[in-house]
């Protein structure tokens, strides 16, 4: 009992997710990775790996992404992983998050970003022949710039159906 009450307290604490300013839906392919910023007007991207004939001298070969995930600084992030078609893994180290993708299901986890930068992170899980081709990119900008992102990202949106 003296190990199992304060075990469980911090079970309970770990596991609650107080108000995320940001919820991003990321959403396993095999090859790529999908986002959803469902919070603001459905905004939806894929996010490929940057192909070594197309690399710019400061990106990184095997890393690099096409669209980056730009989420804001200093805010509760909440992470809802599924996958289409096998297993995937999304996993930042620097974050110290990894989330299984299961198809079918739909896995939370949550963190705190305190400084801006870029994370890199890859898919963890073997989930096929190409499975090291799904890297990660997060973009960590200040919020009063992340607002600007999204509002300029929906107005393109707006243009482009019209």
């Amino acid at each position: 009992l003296f190990i199992a009450f304060p075990s469980l307290r911090l079970l309970y604490l770990l596991d609650e997710i107080n108000e995320p300013l940001v919820t991003l839906k990321t959403i396993g392919h095999q090859w790529y990775w999908s986002y959803e910023y469902s919070d603001f007007m459905n905004i939806e991207f894929d996010s490929y790996m940057i192909p070594m004939n197309e690399l710019n001298i400061n990106n990184f070969r095997l890393l690099d992404v096409d669209n980056r995930v730009i989420l804001p600084m200093n805010s509760q992030i909440r992470i809802l992983v599924t996958a289409a078609d096998v297993i995937h893994s999304w996993t930042i180290p620097a974050f110290g998050v990894k989330v299984d993708g299961t198809p079918g299901r739909l896995n939370q986890t949550n963190f705190f970003m305190n400084r801006p930068g870029l994370f890199y992170g890859q898919c963890s899980e073997i989930c096929g022949a190409n499975h090291s081709f799904m890297p990660i990119v997060i973009e960590s900008i200040p919020t009063n710039f992340f607002i600007k992102w999204i509002m300029n990202y929906s107005n393109s949106l707006d243009d482009w159906k019209q």
